[in-house]
């Protein structure tokens, strides 16, 4: 082991005389930024103000005795979630006794010692092991997932909608941006995508100047846009901030994810599209049997990375006037008492944003290597 060590280095790290410059350069500095953030965090931090403001940075100013409702909204997530993993990971033992440890780190590292909150986060906890079973498992019920997730998605605005939309906020609400927008967008550029490769020339021009234009403006635009005409356009219709700034989202990325699908249809061989021809099949089954699978295999990439950028670019709600998860924590720092806490704050904010998107990268990941075995 010592000597693959000393191999790996000596040709990685000290191989030429700019690699050794830059290894005895670099490394230094890295171990010592990481020496002075832990001994900031361990020595210096004062981290009571997250069991503190919890509630604020999950939930934003949703009332707090509603705060069950925001509780089954995190079950009904947990539950959709852990159906899509099993899509990609065969559920085992270890894998319990692994989210086991992660609920009582988190437990422990937020402070959550409420009765109800515990019950709800081993409830949450519980949903999502089992869907993670039941679609790892039963391999017929993946065939409901998409379905299973827009009831689900329904469920969530039906049970947090009493309250007022407007609202919501928090991390929940960024998770939600990014699902809702994340699964809408799919079919929509989907149709784009064909729209774009129609032999009807009007809806060919249609679909390419929609994308065009999406991808030649900003997000934010969009969605202030999308807030200021919708009660302009359909004033009969009363849309909550919430829902304009989610249909602004799904409209912008629409556009993106139409190319992305479009770059896979392309990918596909033209053969293959000959032969079903001969075989008799009508360019509908073509489409959806032969030509869309493989499509998809080759945008999972492009396609999860757009499902981050949708995550990231969530605080842009705030123009809208939306409490997101970045929000809210500026919203704590407003507090004069916690006016000094702003880097325990900031710390805590990128240290969730980085986990969420490592999980998402390393499931697609996974994802990419599962799709790509079942082409072989």
């Amino acid at each position: 082991m010592i000597a693959k060590s000393l191999k790996w280095s000596r040709h990685n790290l000290f191989g030429k005389p700019f690699d050794a410059l830059l290894t005895l350069i670099v490394i230094p500095t890295v171990l010592w930024l990481v020496y002075e953030a832990v001994a900031w965090a361990l020595a210096e931090a004062q981290w009571d103000i997250i069991p503190q403001s919890l509630r604020v940075l999950m939930i934003g100013i949703y009332p707090a005795d509603q705060a069950w409702r925001a509780w089954i909204a995190v079950a009904i997530i947990a539950a959709l979630l852990g159906m899509a993993l099993g899509y990609v990971f065969a559920f085992k033992a270890r894998h319990a006794g692994f989210l086991a440890l992660v609920l009582l780190a988190l437990s422990a590292a937020t402070g959550t010692n409420d009765l109800s909150n515990l019950l709800f986060l081993a409830t949450s906890a519980v949903l999502f092991v089992g869907g993670w079973m039941l679609t790892s498992w039963v391999p017929l019920s993946r065939k409901f997932l998409v379905p299973a997730s827009f009831i689900g998605l329904i469920a969530i605005f039906a049970i947090m909608a009493p309250p007022g939309a407007n609202l919501w906020g928090g991390l929940l609400l960024s998770i939600l941006l990014t699902l809702v927008t994340s699964i809408v967008t799919l079919p929509i550029g989907i149709l784009l995508a064909f729209g774009r490769r129609s032999r009807f020339s009007s809806v060919r021009w249609i679909c390419t100047a929609y994308i065009e234009v999406m991808r030649s403006v900003p997000l934010i635009m969009v969605v202030y846009w999308i807030w200021i005409l919708m009660p302009v356009l359909t004033p009969q219709f009363t849309f909550s901030d919430v829902v304009r700034g989610m249909i602004g989202f799904t409209i912008f990325y629409s556009a993106y994810v139409a190319e992305y699908v479009r770059s896979g249809l392309q990918a596909v061989p033209r053969g293959q599209t000959e032969a079903a021809r001969s075989l008799g099949m009508s360019e509908f089954d073509i489409n959806r049997s032969i030509i869309l699978p493989q499509a998809i295999r080759v945008v999972v990439p492009p396609l999860v990375g757009n499902v981050l950028d949708i995550f990231n670019n969530a605080p842009l709600v705030f123009i809208i006037g939306l409490t997101d998860f970045l929000r809210a924590g500026q919203m704590i720092l407003a507090n004069p008492q916690y006016g000094d806490r702003t880097y325990e704050v900031y710390s805590f904010l990128f240290v969730t944003y980085f986990l969420v998107g490592s999980v998402i990268t390393f499931v697609a990941r996974k994802l990419e290597a599962h799709l790509a075995r079942g082409s072989r």
